[in-house]
């Protein structure tokens, strides 16, 4: 679906002279998406769209600045390339607005992802559910590899942590205790409000 939505974003950019000059005469060419696992390959053209639309916005006064909708639906994915995106959309935000909006699921990496939008331009779907979980991984080798190994997925669990908290109205303490009952847990459109995770509901 990522693709097709960057393929359509080019087509358009490339076929139609006045979009071209100025893409913020289609509001369309500044929604994007992931309705996927969150990967490496979906990543580089999410990344490379969200670059575009924000160059766009560049040089204008802050009133003419006009927003990028994210739309998510996704069971998850790497959690060193959530936190690619994670980073790449705080930076953007320095400039552009992105408005996030949560559809069908949104769980695991996709959290914090929702929760990173611009504060007040959260989005969730009514029937949408959330899963919030611990880091996870699957490793092999001798002993001192496994050691190594975990006290990495330690550092990501913690990073993962100390994002949430600072995205959401959840302590630090508050999702530890969350995540040590070693369960999917799962949250209502409801509950996300609640717990600053996203805004409004659709």
């Amino acid at each position: 679906m990522i693709k097709e939505i960057i393929k359509n974003i080019i087509s358009e950019l490339f076929t139609k002279k006045e979009r071209r000059q100025d893409p913020q005469k289609d509001p369309d060419l500044r929604s994007i998406g992931i309705f996927s696992d969150i990967q490496e390959e979906g990543l580089a053209e999410l990344a490379h769209a969200l670059m575009y639309l924000n160059e766009t916005n560049k040089n204008k006064k802050q009133q003419n600045k006009e927003p990028i909708k994210f739309y998510l639906s996704t069971y998850g994915g790497s959690a060193d390339d959530m936190f690619a995106l994670y980073d790449l959309m705080n930076d953007v935000q320095k400039e552009t607005e992105i408005h996030t909006i949560g559809l069908g699921k949104v769980m695991s990496a996709g959290v914090l992802l929702l929760a990173s939008g611009t504060k007040g331009k959260r989005k969730i779907a009514k029937n949408c559910r959330l899963m919030i979980h611990s880091v996870s991984a699957g490793n092999q080798g001798n002993i001192h590899d496994l050691v190594n190994e975990l006290g990495a997925i330690e550092s990501l669990q913690k990073t993962y942590i100390n994002c949430l908290a600072i995205e959401t109205k959840m302590t630090k303490s508050q999702l530890k205790k969350m995540l040590k009952r070693k369960v999917n847990i799962y949250l209502s459109a409801e509950q996300a409000i609640e717990l600053g995770i996203a805004d409004e509901i659709l």
